[in-house]
């Protein structure tokens, strides 16, 4: 009997709640204690001026005859190998909330990106990890306002109007390069209840990691290049269970499409013995609008589970696309929980991806702060043949296929001047068939973040 793709998120469903039934049931109810807005100190008196800085380094190596193609002043050249080391700081004001019913605060945070490496043909793209000039030359040091907004809050509820982060599984800044994105817009957040919160948003441009300036949202994989003015999320988090929490949001991006998002976590054990945690993620997108992407009907899931016994993680994770187009998400963010969403998302049309992880917490051996991790992941099923749109290059992908193995390691400081101090250093391969789009890259990444307190 074939499996509908509803039928299996209701089973997964059924399957976690049954599980966590062996649980207390958290009835939901009022915060019974103060809310964080009687607790104000005051505009002023809880002010805080912090920030970060991050030196991000990747060296990029395209095998089996792949090519960077590049501006070097006006000729257009390829290497195979592409470096940017850049670095990032910001420096964030945050002030208190007044006093009183309604409380009022601000948040102003300046960008900063130096680039460190400006070889043209080390940078090989325009703007992707370095910000450059129209002939090839990089941009040697540059600044923006990443966030600007102000907040009211009422009892345990924020509105948020202006540049600011916003985080939901479909709409999510992101943070893996030098400086992360933010959103302008208007940002909601209500957390009145003690298992229940919610999430709404609606914003009109993103400010990219490596751009000055704001733009418009497009979309990670189209090639057409289209852009909409309006993106529009709402959500909640829900936690019946101590064991389960659950999440739904539901996405509008004008004129492209809606889209519809279910996860759930769930722990079971004592992980000092052996502990499992299940996590599921389910997309559905639909086509809207004047529909600038074309016709969009996609499912996209992941199923994973982890097994811990005390410093060591093992995880397998299965993930499906179930449609003639990518699974695809706004550039810019990290709208995709997917669990094998890694260096490819392995989201292809009818892409079928398992990934097996390893790592390991050397706290339990005498050394807090240190951990290793490795991967190994396989797509395969690959197949855009049946696609009648002209939004995703994909017709010629045929029975495609691809692998990804990482390993990395981590560290951050425990103590002292330095501490949360954070190095990461990580070693990726990827190779693909012919047409699969991400290609067989090598790449190194070595990031090294340190956060510090001003006020």
């Amino acid at each position: 009997m074939k499996l509908t793709h509803s039928a299996l998120l209701a089973l997964v469903i059924s399957s976690l709640t049954a599980t966590a039934y062996a649980d207390e049931f958290i009835s939901t109810q009022l915060k019974s204690d103060a809310s964080e807005q009687s607790k104000s100190e005051g505009f002023v008196e809880e002010s805080t001026l912090s920030g970060s800085t991050r030196n991000w380094y990747a060296n990029e190596l395209k095998r089996r005859g792949g090519q960077f193609t590049y501006n070097d002043h006006g000729t257009a050249k390829t290497t195979p190998r592409r470096i940017n080391w850049t670095q990032g700081t910001i420096l964030d004001f945050s002030s208190g909330y007044t006093q009183g019913t309604v409380g009022f605060s601000t948040q102003v945070a300046a960008y900063n990106a130096i680039a460190l490496d400006r070889d043209v043909k080390h940078i090989a793209g325009n703007n992707n990890r370095t910000l450059t000039r129209s002939d090839g030359d990089a941009v040697g040091q540059w600044s923006k306002l990443g966030l600007a907004n102000i907040k009211a809050r009422i009892s345990n509820t924020t509105l948020t109007v202006g540049r600011q982060n916003f985080s939901s599984p479909t709409l999510d800044v992101i943070g893996n390069r030098a400086l992360p994105s933010s959103f302008q817009g208007l940002g909601l957040r209500s957390e009145e209840f003690n298992n229940l919160t919610f999430d709404a948003g609606s914003f009109d441009r993103v400010s990219p990691r490596t751009e000055q300036s704001l733009s418009k949202f497009r979309t990670e994989y189209g090639a057409l290049g289209v852009e909409t003015d309006r993106a529009t999320v709402a959500g909640l988090n829900y936690q019946p269970f101590k064991s389960l929490k659950t999440r739904l949001y539901a996405t509008h991006v004008e004129d492209f499409w809606n889209q519809y998002y279910f996860g759930a976590v769930h722990d079971l054990g004592d992980t000092a013995v052996l502990g499992l945690n299940t996590n599921f993620n389910y997309y559905k997108t639909l086509d809207t609008g004047k529909k600038a992407m074309g016709e969009i009907n996609n499912d996209a899931y992941s199923l994973a589970f982890g097994l811990t016994h005390q410093a060591h993680t093992l995880s397998l994770s299965y993930q499906q696309v179930v449609g003639d187009e990518y699974f695809d998400y706004l550039h810019e963010t990290n709208g995709i929980y997917l669990a094998n969403s890694l260096l490819s998302d392995f989201n292809g049309p009818n892409e079928k991806s398992l990934q097996l992880a390893y790592s390991i917490n050397m706290a339990q051996y005498g050394i807090p702060g240190l951990k290793f991790n490795a991967y190994h992941a396989r797509g395969w099923d690959i197949d855009g043949t049946h696609y009648k749109g002209t939004a995703y290059d994909v017709r010629n992908m045929n029975g495609e296929k691809h692998s990804e193995f990482s390993i990395g390691t981590s560290y951050a400081i425990q103590s002292g001047p330095l501490k949360a101090t954070a190095i990461r250093a990580t070693y990726t391969t990827h190779r693909a068939s012919s047409n699969q789009a991400d290609g067989s890259i090598n790449e190194f990444r070595v990031v090294t973040t340190i956060p510090f307190n001003i006020l």
